[in-house]
Parts: structure tokens; sequence; C-alpha cells
């Protein structure tokens, strides 16, 4: 196995990282010293980015859904860098909510689910041979609560998020004979664009439910994420982090 020294040798793909939850981690595994490659399908965003990060960034417009874009993203990034240590699966979409699961659109649905689930595999799929060469690497595939408890009005959303949680541990125990660990990471409402688009009585419901009474911040949220896929977090595999305030207590 060969784990990085620092992180001022590592590489980080962040998918979704030109914005919310996923620049909040570009900015946190900058910081500490590693070079964040952020994929993501708005080329402005990742302009400006680019401007923040300067030479510890790479940006590629990439289509998760695509595995003709994710892949060539990925050459291109190992032909810069001949490495990548870890894969932060955090590009997603709320898709249709405060809605009825019979009045759900499924085309909707499956555009959630090709962009949540589908999306995360799919870059999964194409950074695993580069990890497995090496013998090391991090996955971190971001959930949500809803994921395990099901947030009324949000079905295809609630339905991708679990899945991508069996799909962590799944990976997780697939590869646990390495010195690869794939997590997930199942955070309950933090203020991003995303939730900020949302119906007003919806991110009320969500967060009725959190003892603390509060959102999440982004900084909490980078905080955790940045040390499960951190060298020290070498034992812990195909297991699901909470980040939700209280309101997960199992």
């Amino acid at each position: 196995m060969s784990t990085p020294a620092s992180w001022n040798e590592q590489v980080a793909v962040i998918t979704g990282g030109a914005d919310g939850l996923g620049f909040a981690l570009a900015t946190r595994l900058s910081t500490l010293g590693a070079h964040v490659a952020l994929f993501d399908r708005d080329e402005s965003k990742l302009a400006k980015a680019q401007e923040v990060f300067g030479d510890k960034c790479s940006t590629f417009v990439v289509d998760v859904t695509s595995a003709e874009s994710v892949n060539a993203a990925v050459a291109q990034l190992i032909a810069q860098k001949s490495r990548i240590d870890i894969l932060v699966n955090c590009a997603g979409i709320t898709g249709q909510t405060n809605i009825k699961s019979h009045e759900v659109s499924l085309d909707n649905f499956d555009l959630v689910l090709n962009i949540n689930l589908r999306g995360s595999l799919i870059t999964f799929q194409s950074v695993m041979p580069h990890m497995l060469e090496r013998d090391y690497g991090r996955v971190l595939h971001i959930a949500s609560i809803s994921g395990k408890e099901g947030n009324a009005g949000m079905l295809a959303y609630s339905t991708s998020k679990a899945a991508v949680i069996g799909m962590a541990k799944v990976q997780g125990k697939e590869y646990s004979g390495t010195g690869i660990t794939v997590n997930a990471l199942a955070p309950a409402v933090i203020r991003t664009a995303m939730v900020e688009a949302m119906p007003e009585q919806q991110v009320k419901y969500m967060t009725d439910k959190i003892p603390m009474s509060r959102c999440g911040t982004l900084e909490e949220f980078a905080n955790m994420a940045s040390f499960i896929v951190s060298p020290e977090a070498s034992f812990t595999t195909a297991f699901c982090f909470d980040l939700s305030g209280g309101r997960a207590t199992y």
C-alpha cells in the first residue's frame, strides 16, 4: 500500500465542485495542501473557482451522467497529475419536492436517479482502476439523512440517496482488502443554493426534525468530509457517517 506522506502529494476529484458542498470541501482540501480537480457542468462557476484556487486546482466541464464525459476528464487529469487519491461525489439535484409520490413525474424521478446515483457509479468506475494501481484511495459518496429516514415530499431524492448509501456499503466491502476505503456521508439540511431553491415549506419540514433546531454549516460539512478522506481514516469503510444535528440516533 502506498499511503500519501502528506496532503501536498494528494489529488482529489470532487464532482459538483464548483458550488455548494463540493466547493466548500474543495476549499478545505486546498487549504490543507491537496490539489483539487473540480468536475462540474457549470463552466462559468468553474472559471470562478479556478480564480480562487489558482494552480492548486484543475477544472473540467463534466456531465456525470455520461461515462464518455467522465472518462475523458479522468484521462486528462491522470495525464497531468499521474494519480488520483480521493474521489468525492457531491454532484446532485433534489428534483421535484413538496409533492406526493403518486404525483411525481417519472421523467423527473429518472433524472434525479441518473445524476445522484448513476453519476456516482460512473465516476467511481472511472477512478477506481487508478486507485487500484497504487493500492490506495479514499472514496466518499455524499448521501443524505433523507436516504436513511425518508423525507415526505421528496420521493426521488430520498430514494436516490438511500441507494447511494447501499452502494457505499457494497463497494466498501468489495475493496476492503486494499488500501482503499469507500464510505458515505449523510448530512441533514445544509444551507446551499440547492436547498435555497426548494420550497420553504419543504425546508421547514426537514429543519423541524433536527434536535439542534438549525441547519448544518458548510464548514461543519467540510471538516467532517475532509477527515473521512484523510489517510488517518484508514480502518472505517462501508460506513455511512451522520451529520444530522441529532436527527439520526442509530
